[in-house]
């Protein structure tokens, strides 16, 4: 198992590297380094030396993907998109464009972003597991209709729709909780249990098919048709057998989102005013701050790829027949 993580650490030296590539180019297709600067210090302030001194400060007055002026391999390696991959490589982050350290910025905003995804996510898993459960009771009767006609419909409805309607029925009409803002400690949870519950109501649909699907597939295999030779019950079935055999793709789907709950939600943390990473990245966006927006692309590649890795390990904790090769 310890080659094969090395190997795949090492399949996703090349991965980084595209998913970099793409950032920059996509990023300075739409913006150019005289934007940034413009944007950091004034545009009715500033002057072409101004500019000047602010690009080469942060070396945006190296070329992109390929310097003419160098020589031999120096055309390639003088350029801004190595010299700031080498520092991603690194994971050092350094200063955002605006002079803040990004590392910094990240430990701090993170945690707001934990106390919204850990909630939702815990809640939410066992949320619908349970009503899939319930539902698979209750196969081809009018429950099992009615809660898949309303899975589907949750599912077709915009998470916009949610937030927003959430914020004016519980926040502006009922007074319940605040509409926005975050404040730490427990003094703060009135903050979150509008977004934490927006994130789990919107994402019963999915979740409910999905583990529906699950659970269905287990019941029509023959062990399930031998417990049911030896006298158990359907709800002896479900708990005993079929929930403890299903959670191999349960855990295994669990394990590939952990890693990324931290990144936050670009959507949710805006319109509630909570001060985390997706905020923040969409604050960077909003200010053009590359520094920012390729430091946290770059996090979240390695994190979806550690989830991959932890994925096909949890494959062989929770199936001894799986063989990681």
């Amino acid at each position: 198992m310890f080659a094969y993580i090395i190997r795949r650490l090492f399949y996703a030296i090349p991965i980084l590297i595209g998913v970099n590539f793409i950032t920059f180019a996509l990023f300075f297709m739409v913006n150019t380094p005289e934007d940034m600067a413009r944007a950091q210090l004034g545009a009715k302030q500033t002057t072409p030396e101004m500019i000047a001194a602010w690009k080469q400060e942060r070396g945006y007055d190296k070329p992109l993907f390929f310097n003419t002026q160098a020589n031999a391999e120096n055309k390639v390696i003088d350029t801004l998109f190595v010299q700031e991959s080498i520092k991603l490589f690194k994971f050092d982050f350094g200063q955002s464009d605006s002079g803040r350290q990004i590392s910094a910025d990240i430990y701090e905003r993170m945690w707001p972003s934990l106390a919204i995804a850990l909630p939702t996510f815990i809640i939410g898993l066992v949320t619908t597991i349970a009503i899939a459960l319930l539902i698979v009771l209750f196969r081809g009767s009018p429950l099992d209709t009615a809660t898949m006609i309303l899975a589907v419909t949750i599912m077709s409805i915009s998470g916009l729709f949610y937030i927003i309607a959430g914020q004016v029925l519980f926040s502006k009409i009922w007074h319940w909780v605040p509409i926005s803002g975050y404040q730490p400690g427990l003094e703060g949870v009135k903050f979150l249990i509008l977004p934490v519950f927006i994130g789990v109501f919107a994402g019963l649909g999915t979740g409910i098919r999905w583990y529906r699907s699950i659970f269905l597939e287990e019941m029509n295999k023959d062990y399930v048709r031998t417990a049911r030779a030896k006298g158990l019950n359907d709800l002896s079935v479900l708990n005993g057998h079929v929930l403890r055999n299903g959670m191999l793709p349960i855990l295994t789907g669990v394990v590939v989102v952990i890693p990324t709950l931290f990144m936050g939600s670009l959507i949710m943390e805006s319109f509630f005013g909570i001060p985390g990473l997706g905020s923040y990245t969409i604050d960077a966006i909003n200010a053009q701050d590359f520094s920012i927006v390729k430091a946290m692309v770059f996090i979240g590649s390695v994190l979806y790829i550690i989830g991959l890795v932890l994925t096909d390990i949890s494959y062989t904790i929770f199936d001894p027949r799986v063989k990681l090769s």
